[in-house]
């Protein structure tokens, strides 16, 4: 199968700067394509510590720009997906024999005063001893600090760019690899799968941005026949989720006593998320996990400030992902820049090729700006950046408030139970009335699959968010294999499969 006309772009990665770029370039007029090799989000972007955050200790390594950027992402960030992104209160304890409270006091006015701070509060010092924050420490911990950062449903803000990309004109395909491309008449000549659904697919591209994160360099060598950039670290970061390990709602950030920082973040309202750890890493992406030294390690760096200790037996669930960092020389892995940087590979007469390395979640709207800012002098098209004033969709809450939407939401559907209710509006924002259709009782929306999972939700996911797995609804678009148990991952799985063969059987008839 061959397409007839070239498309301006094809991106390469469906993670979150891939799904970036290519709503960008779709929102600039750009015909894009975009392919994955296996779900949205499915490896790095969706293994992060789920945080839209300047980088405090990022002012320590003299990243300066790097934090202001992503200081000012965080306000429009906010502004764009106020139903995944939300402003939380973040707890540092001062421990007399980690750095000093001075430093802190610094760190944190810079903090404030970067970043054109307009939503989120100010930093503030705390006495712990009377302040809710204090009651899980450790009783000799008496002084602390607050600050605010955001927190965000990573995989959903990668589905919610690529609809977007979408709805824009772009076409995404998931599950398809690239297998191999090549120059020629000032064109890339790309071959797409095969997989079991579809046969090879051949198109053309203007322009090709390699956006596979952690298999950037390995890309570039496979499918492009190219030698590979020395400039890439891969690092693995891994998160452990235990039983809720307080009551009020704030995370905190925990000086190590090896430099990095820890946070304990209250978790899918009956758990916590504690990470991350910085280790090189020169396997597979594919098969990255956490170590049982990585979660005796996240353990440790816990239970040396809360009063009761945390051990790897409560442990339920753990994840771990590659990031692709830009290779500054560090010695110290955690010190290894979070900036990113792009190879632009264009000679005279033929079709670019842009690769991208590092980056952040936080600033990978800015890593698309400056992306197609790059390849803007090459492809010649005239529109300039606008996402920074577009809501993502189901963003375009009434004056972003989140509590009031959900109020109305209530109002409206009073026979949504309240839990089922705050979890579409987080989910799905004011698309939720797409979703929900004109259902007027739970039984409107269909087989009841277990855990407040309805046959409607699995029908939307699928038709309209790329979604073909259990595990892509369980633990991507959602959190809820957290929550069920695998009777209903396999009634998930026995539906989906129904649906995959009545779909199989209306095609061949």
């Amino acid at each position: 199968m061959t397409s007839s006309e070239p498309v301006d772009l094809l991106v390469v990665g469906g993670g979150v700067n891939g799904t970036g770029i290519a709503r960008d370039a779709a929102g600039r007029g750009l015909s894009v394509l975009l392919c994955e090799q296996d779900d949205l989000a499915g490896h790095t972007s969706s293994a992060s510590s789920k945080l839209i955050h300047g980088g405090l200790r990022y002012l320590e390594q003299r990243e300066f720009r790097l934090v202001r950027e992503a200081l000012l992402e965080r306000e429009v960030l906010l502004r764009a997906a106020p139903h995944i992104i939300w402003p939380m209160r973040f707890i540092l304890p001062h421990d007399g024999g980690q750095r000093p409270a001075w430093m802190i006091r610094l760190g944190l006015f810079l903090y404030d005063h970067l970043g054109g701070r307009e939503r989120l509060p100010r930093s503030e010092a705390i006495d712990l001893t009377s302040d809710p924050a204090g009651r899980p420490l450790r009783p000799e911990l008496r002084q602390g600090f607050a600050y605010a950062d955001c927190w965000v449903d990573d995989a959903r803000l990668v589905v919610l760019n690529a609809i977007d990309a979408v709805e824009r004109g772009a076409e995404v395909l998931t599950r398809t690899r690239c297998t191999a491309a090549r120059r020629a008449n000032g064109l890339w000549y790309v071959e797409l799968g095969p997989d079991a659904r579809r046969p090879v697919r051949q198109v053309r591209a203007r322009a090709l941005i390699n956006a596979t994160g952690p298999w950037v360099s390995r890309f570039l060598g496979s499918a492009l026949q190219m030698p590979g950039p020395s400039h890439v670290r891969l690092v693995k970061g891994s998160h452990i989720v235990v039983p809720r390990l307080y009551d009020h709602p704030d995370p905190y950030i925990l000086q190590n006593s090896d430099g990095r920082v820890v946070f304990v973040i209250p978790y899918e309202q009956r758990y916590s998320l504690i990470g991350t750890t910085d280790l090189d890493y020169d396997d597979d992406p594919a098969k990255v996990a956490i170590t049982d030294d990585e979660i005796q390690y996240l353990c440790r760096a816990v239970s040396s400030y809360l009063s009761r200790p945390v051990t790897p037996g409560q442990v339920v669930w753990s994840y771990a992902g590659v990031r692709p960092l830009f290779d500054d020389a560090s010695k110290d892995v955690s010190a290894v820049t979070r900036d990113y940087a792009f190879d632009l590979d264009a000679p005279a007469g033929e079709a670019p090729l842009l690769s991208v390395f590092g980056g952040k979640i936080t600033t990978y709207r800015r890593l698309a700006e400056h992306a197609l800012a790059r390849l803007q002098p090459v492809l010649g098209f005239d529109r300039g950046g606008w996402t920074a004033a577009a809501s993502l969709p189901g963003g375009d809450l009434p004056n972003a408030d989140f509590e009031a939407f959900l109020g109305a939401l209530q109002m409206e559907r009073t026979w949504l139970p309240p839990a089922l209710a705050r979890r579409y509006a987080r989910a799905y924002g004011t698309r939720v009335a797409a979703l929900l259709g004109a259902a007027h009782s739970l039984a409107d929306l269909g087989e009841p699959l277990g855990g407040g999972l309805y046959e409607a939700e699995v029908d939307y996911l699928v038709q309209n968010e790329w979604a073909q797995t259990a595990e892509d609804i369980l633990w991507r678009r959602s959190k809820l294999g957290l929550h069920v148990g695998h009777e209903t991952a396999a009634r998930l799985r026995a539906w989906l499969g129904r649906k995959t063969e009545g779909a199989s059987e209306s095609a061949a008839s």
